[in-house]
């Protein structure tokens, strides 16, 4: 059930802990997804809640929703403000030159009957950028803290494998398939004018593995 994933309640806002492998939106071929379910995210309101981002099927963590119209339009605005601070954590499948950078990379969708839709760097295409900054390596991977800057899809997929050289561990698209993708959405905070921020920490997937550990020290230094 959603409402055993929930991370932070009010009266505007709902956010839950999403797991992976379930997508925001109900594929076009059917299936299970958020917004069938969202419903059990009511808790006594007559509407359902409304996701405010995406976040990719394969990717979990922390989303937002809106509990009511204003609401909406309020979280709505500071999304295109670009005012909402959005950290992932990955595991990437090599290890990128440097500690930490800016990856600019614009971004476009390309589609193909053989290969389906992805998106791609493009020079002409919409304006992607992603901070990053490595926490840990080992054995030729590595944990990087991704805060992306725009809000394009797959983006962090894309600047990790094209921008950096090493795929998200799991990426069935950018990079080799293999177990789960190791994309996590870590923290969501949102402004909301004269009321606090709603700041809150998505507990990281078991998914992870070894990496727990490392985030664990740096959590107790």
């Amino acid at each position: 059930m959603l409402e055993d994933r929930i991370l932070y309640v009010d009266a505007e806002a709902i956010v839950i802990d999403k797991p992976a492998g379930l997508p925001v939106d109900t594929p076009r071929a059917g299936g299970d997804s958020v917004a069938l379910r969202a419903a059990e995210l009511r808790l006594g309101f007559q509407r359902d809640p409304v996701a405010m981002h995406r976040l990719d099927r394969d990717t979990s963590g922390c989303l937002l929703f809106a509990r009511n119209p204003k609401a909406r339009a309020k979280f709505q605005q500071a999304f295109e403000s670009n005012l909402v601070e959005k950290t992932y954590l990955a595991v990437l499948d090599g290890v990128p030159d440097g500690d930490e950078g800016l990856i600019d990379l614009p971004l476009a969708k390309v589609s193909t009957a053989a290969e389906g839709w992805r998106m791609v760097h493009d020079d002409a295409g919409k304006s992607a950028q992603t901070r990053w900054r490595k926490l840990a390596e080992r054995e030729g991977q590595c944990l990087v803290e991704f805060k992306p800057l725009t809000g394009r899809t797959h983006q962090i997929r894309v600047h990790a494998a094209r921008g950096l050289g090493a795929p998200v561990v799991g990426d069935p698209v950018y990079g080799g398939a293999g177990g789960p993708m190791l994309l996590h959405s870590r923290r969501l905070v949102v402004p909301r004018g004269a009321k606090p921020a709603i700041d809150v920490t998505a507990p990281v997937p078991e998914t992870f593995g070894l990496w727990l550990d490392v985030l664990d020290g740096a959590h107790a230094a």
